[in-house]
């Protein structure tokens, strides 16, 4: 009797590349749109600037909800990836000053978004708690990178950068906020940096 020839199951498909260019390009744009026109932006002029039909923008975000929730998860998602790339081009501390300057752009452009975010179920705040432990992981590793290259004492913490920037992104109504947070990076790197340095 012959032997049934087994089959190997099919191999995981991944995205196709044009999927994935389709997918980033209408975040591209929505996050463009949503700032610009805010909660009125329309998903058909998203659809029309990313260069993609109606069908598309919808087989990758079933709902506008789903459009903005992305297009923020997307935004904390290249700013962990900074840390990352920082990390591999510059010394720890100048990697550090450049991702705390760079998360300062990331809430200027946030702070512009928020009235959008505001109409997800539960809120910007959701949103925010949401990505509050990959912020936090990035702040912690960029910091204890630092120290480990003895470029901050060892008694740094990690969250002192943290609730000190957190504490000046409460001001951002207040005119001149982004030139204080910038100030308070040097600030608080000057201040950890070993006595001897």
């Amino acid at each position: 009797m012959p032997k049934k020839k087994l089959l190997s199951p099919p191999p995981s498909r991944k995205p196709r590349s044009d999927a994935k260019r389709n997918r980033e390009r209408i975040l591209e744009v929505a996050k463009e749109v949503f700032t610009r026109d805010g909660a009125a932006a329309s998903l058909d002029d998203i659809a029309r600037r990313s260069g993609v039909g109606n069908a598309t923008l919808y087989r990758h975000f079933s709902t506008r909800d789903a459009l903005i929730e992305a297009v923020y998860r997307s935004e904390v998602e290249k700013l962990a990836a900074a840390e990352q790339r920082f990390a591999t081009t510059l010394r720890p501390l100048e990697a550090l000053r450049a991702w705390m300057l760079l998360f300062i752009d990331h809430v200027a452009a946030k702070t512009l978004i928020i009235p959008v975010m505001d109409t997800v179920a539960g809120g910007s705040m959701r949103l925010i708690e949401g990505s509050r432990s990959v912020i936090h992981a990035a702040f912690a590793t960029s910091v204890k990178r630092a120290i480990a290259s003895g470029e901050l004492r060892a008694d740094t913490d990690p969250n002192d950068f943290l609730r000190a920037l957190v504490g000046v992104f409460h001001t951002t109504a207040s005119p001149g906020w982004e030139q204080s947070a910038r100030r308070l990076v040097n600030i608080l790197i000057a201040g950890s940096r070993p006595t001897n340095t």
